[in-house]
């Protein structure tokens, strides 16, 4: 089953990687390393399933205003 995301931090570590620490609901924390082009890529993956996540509810909301019209 699936944690639920509580909270989360990114800070640089001095080497030029990024401590990346994960808090789930029950208080658990995973910590991982990342690079810069890792930390982009997530952003990056992020970005993309808001964005269609955004086409869907605005075409959704298109199609309420279409039918509305008619």
């Amino acid at each position: 089953m699936a944690r639920t995301l509580s909270s989360f931090s990114i800070a640089a570590d001095g080497s030029g990687d990024y401590l990346l620490s994960i808090e789930d609901e029950d208080g658990e924390t995973i910590e991982l390393s990342a690079t810069y082009e890792q930390l982009d890529m997530l952003g990056e993956a992020i970005e993309e399933a808001l964005d269609d996540d955004e086409d869907d509810a605005l075409g959704a909301d298109e199609d309420e205003d279409e039918e509305s019209e008619v």
